[in-house]
């Protein structure tokens, strides 16, 4: 089954304004795909990693990238197709509190 892996955008203002009604659906949405073995998780401080040319390992603390919304999680799922992985997504906590969850298929080598 082809794996995705879901990157969720989001801040607590966009939570806080979320209807909490909404926000326990999508929690216990969470909960079932967890269930399910969907592997997810909330993001912390990343570490930025280069060896250019082999020379020697630089690491930098925080994203490479920014956004106008912070990285909130990551998931790594197995869905038919990317338009189940869509649904999938759209009902997570990011997606239904003002946030953005971005899809990326998987090509496993």
């Amino acid at each position: 089954m082809p794996k995705y892996i879901a990157i969720g955008y989001g801040d607590q203002a966009g939570y806080d304004r979320t209807p909490q009604n909404i926000r326990e659906a999508a929690h216990h949405h969470d909960a079932s795909l967890k269930q399910r073995g969907v592997m997810m998780g909330i993001a912390e401080t990343p570490i930025q990693v280069r060896n250019p040319n082999g020379s020697g390992v630089l690491t930098q603390t925080g994203p490479y990238l920014s956004s106008d919304l912070p990285i909130a999680g990551f998931s790594i799922m197995e869905a038919k197709d990317i338009n189940e992985a869509i649904e999938f997504a759209s009902k997570s906590p990011c997606a239904v509190a003002h946030g953005v969850i971005e899809i990326w298929p998987l090509k496993e080598q």
